[in-house]
């Protein structure tokens, strides 16, 4: 493909022929044209290498916080639920790990966790950044969902995420990339960040989903996931940012209790909460609490107030750093820390 030509594709027109937003292949069961389409609900889940920018596409997609993102890779380990209820459909987002090649006995069970995922899903949406080029790690992924549609007919939307942080020539020639990588039920470019195309990314997934009498779940619930997994989620966000790149791998955090407070003022409630932040080794336990705990104030602050905005209650949040040596590689502390 020539520069000029590629320069002069729209970056909301899929290569595969179909524009951005239409669904080239009905799904099944779908309206004609002018029959109302039945109430859909179901399941999605948003797969993709490490840092593909799924954890920051659920929660645009939900539009509250629901998932921890960070500048670092491989932050998200627990399946996280999104939910998003539209008029005529309710999409349950899971969000999972990347999947990589694992290093560890953790990495082994990420991977382990985002295969059963898979299997219990309507539809998959494929996450490929739009400012890096596709590797052997998408390609790894793609293998794997081809072999889910064989297994299921699973249909794969793919979602060039990003497409904020690169221009018109370089989008284009990145979808043009993705369609050659597999066959995929749509292709739709978005930025979870400036919210491009996030609608349209909603109503796609939306659209695979089966037919439903009504809501899995009432219309004023975001997520299923605990309050306690959620706050112990927002502390490791908080003490992921502006660390070495090795240490994202090596933090567990457990909350290890939740008190209301006694004699409180009335209408002045206070949540006690008590959480621990587990490392491997003695310097990354330094790098957390930094020079004369600096570090950990400011890790404590940022959790505080994301915790504060989702129990809707002030709270004292009481932050301890203990080491857990090589965990990641003990089945018993895995177990232990909730893996």
């Amino acid at each position: 493909m020539s520069d000029d030509a590629a320069a002069e594709a729209a970056p909301d027109a899929a290569p595969t022929g179909a524009p951005s937003g239409t669904l080239p292949d009905a799904p099944s069961g779908s309206p004609s044209a002018g029959e109302e389409r039945p109430y859909a609900a179901g399941f999605a889940c948003l797969v993709g290498r490490p840092n593909a920018g799924k954890s920051t596409l659920t929660n645009a997609l939900v539009g509250e916080k629901v998932a921890i993102t960070s500048s670092k890779p491989q932050t998200t380990r627990h399946t996280i639920r999104g939910i998003v209820t539209a008029p005529t459909s309710q999409l349950v987002l899971v969000d999972t790990p990347g999947l990589h090649k694992p290093r560890t006995l953790l990495g082994e069970r990420l991977n382990d966790l985002v295969r059963e995922t898979l299997l219990d899903v309507d539809v998959v949406g494929f996450c490929l950044p739009s400012d890096q080029r596709i590797g052997p790690g998408d390609q790894f992924i793609a293998r794997e969902l081809a072999e889910l549609r064989q297994a299921k007919r699973t249909p794969v939307v793919a979602i060039a995420t990003k497409s904020d942080k690169v221009d018109r020539k370089r989008l284009a020639e990145h979808l043009i990339a993705i369609d050659q990588l597999g066959d995929w039920a749509e292709i739709v470019p978005c930025s979870a960040s400036r919210g491009d195309q996030v609608d349209t990314v909603s109503s796609v997934l939306a659209s695979y989903l089966p037919p439903s009498p009504g809501p899995l779940y009432p219309d004023d619930v975001l997520t299923d996931e605990p309050e306690v997994v959620m706050i112990a989620e927002l502390v490791r966000e908080a003490a992921l940012e502006g660390v070495r790149d090795e240490l994202p791998h090596s933090i567990a955090v457990v909350v290890e209790e939740m008190v209301p407070r006694a004699d409180r003022p009335e209408g002045k409630p206070l949540m006690d909460v008590r959480v621990n932040v587990f490392v491997e080794r003695s310097s990354q336990k330094a790098i957390i609490i930094g020079r004369g705990g600096s570090r950990l104030r400011d890790v404590g602050a940022t959790a505080r107030q994301g915790i504060e905005k989702l129990l809707g209650q002030r709270i004292h949040l009481d932050l301890h750093v203990k080491i857990a040596k090589d965990w990641q590689r003990d089945p018993k502390q895995l177990q232990r820390l909730g893996f």
